[in-house]
């Protein structure tokens, strides 16, 4: 048998076939070179939008709340050092903002020595949450919302340190994993002076595009956010507060918590067994008592053996809430570590809950999930934080202006 020819790359050729224009700009028809080129020299396979998108940084709400989800996340939380006073959070902030406008609109940040890293956008977007620690750094506790605080404990909890508290957070999202990673490196290698990291917590959803307009899966298969507030007024009532002094007009705030699942466990379950715990059909979402996802449940229609068809140890039931004012915004991750040697997941959910108050929203739906959900049998919470989400700010601007400005 013949070997196949091998046609030697000129230098020309990989200089040729770059996707950067003149001047450092990122051409916008960049090709990929088919494999079947020699048989169609005319060919070329346009690169996806995916990698120009952008996602707008400054306006008077952050974004990243209500953003469509992204594919990826890194959730970066800081300890502040000791001595980082309410001037230093303000020129802490001045450059992260800085920063974070510049890279979302795929630029690099001022002296990135990676700038090329910094051109594609992919959506990016970084939302800053202040912790309970930055307002007392600031001498500023009495601007501190009352519902951001520790969450009270739960029996179901297992915390560990490592995932737990901040002062400071960075959430940091968008389509492209490279591109997230480098907004991380970015933004940390300028809190250096200021700060320290307290934990990373990295997260995933579906590629961007492969299931567009769907409520996205958990990695026990289950759909995740079907009971979000539809967008626009219903998710303003929910998520943001309306009024108020500058610093709290606009804001929001975020409680984050590692759910460790034990797909081991969960894994004995059969089909019906598994459907009974979540209160959903694991094929479509609907709810036990319907034929598709957003059907309304009915939590009083009973099966021929007499038991109410959705139980009430289900997570629906539990999590259940039907005024849009008390409802959350879920915007989970997915996470998947290394498996133990015996090829046991370390896998789970970083499950992200925006609300316009913790104690009135998020605490009343978290006590009934604590007391009764079946879920917990599969899954335990080893990490919480609880962040504000300060109002966004103007061209010019950085976050946190209201407050410490």
């Amino acid at each position: 048998m013949t070997e196949p020819s091998v046609r030697p790359v000129s230098r020309r050729g990989l200089l040729t076939g770059g996707v950067l224009a003149a001047g450092g700009a990122l051409a916008g028809a960049a090709v990929v070179r088919s494999s079947t080129d020699e048989a169609h020299p005319g060919e070329q396979v346009p690169v996806a939008q995916v990698g120009s998108a952008v996602e707008r940084f400054h306006g008077a709400r952050q974004a990243g709340v209500d953003t469509e989800p992204q594919a990826h996340a890194a959730f970066v939380a800081l300890t502040l050092k000791a001595g980082t006073d309410r001037a230093a959070l303000g020129r802490l902030l001045r450059l992260l903002s800085d920063d974070a406008a510049r890279l979302t609109r795929g630029r690099p940040a001022l002296a990135d020595t990676e700038p090329e890293l910094g051109l594609l956008p992919a959506r990016l977007t970084v939302t800053f949450g202040f912790g309970p620690g930055l307002y007392a750094a600031a001498g500023l506790d009495d601007r501190r919302p009352p519902s951001v605080a520790e969450l009270p404990a739960f029996r179901i909890d297992r915390l560990q340190p490592r995932w737990s508290g901040g002062d400071l957070l960075l959430q940091i999202c968008a389509d492209d994993p490279l591109t997230v990673a480098h907004a991380q490196r970015v933004l940390v290698k300028d809190s250096r002076p200021f700060a320290t990291v307290r934990w990373v917590q990295q997260g995933f959803r579906r590629a961007a595009g492969a299931e567009p307009g769907r409520t996205q899966r958990n990695l026990f298969g289950q759909l995740d956010g079907t009971a979000n507030p539809a967008p626009g007024a219903a998710t303003d009532a929910a998520v943001w507060v309306p009024d108020g002094p500058a610093w709290l007009r606009d804001s929001s705030t975020l409680v984050v918590r590692r759910i460790s699942m034990n797909l081991e466990t969960w894994d004995l379950l059969g089909r019906t067994d598994r459907e009974l715990a979540v209160g959903r059909r694991l094929d479509t979402g609907a709810p036990l008592t319907g034929s598709v996802e957003h059907d309304e449940p009915d939590f009083a229609a009973t099966g021929a053996d007499g038991l109410t068809v959705i139980p009430d140890f289900s997570h629906l039931t539990r999590a259940h809430v039907t005024d849009d004012r008390q409802r959350i915004l879920r915007r989970p991750y997915n996470y998947d570590g290394t498996p133990t040697p015996d090829g046991h997941a370390d896998s789970g959910l970083i499950f992200t809950s925006y609300q316009a108050d913790v104690t009135r929203q998020f605490l009343p739906i978290q006590r009934r999930l604590a007391e009764r959900d079946l879920l917990n049998e599969w899954t335990t919470p080893i990490g919480s934080a609880v962040f504000a989400i300060p109002p966004g700010c103007p061209e010019g601007g950085w976050i946190g202006q209201q407050l410490l400005g």
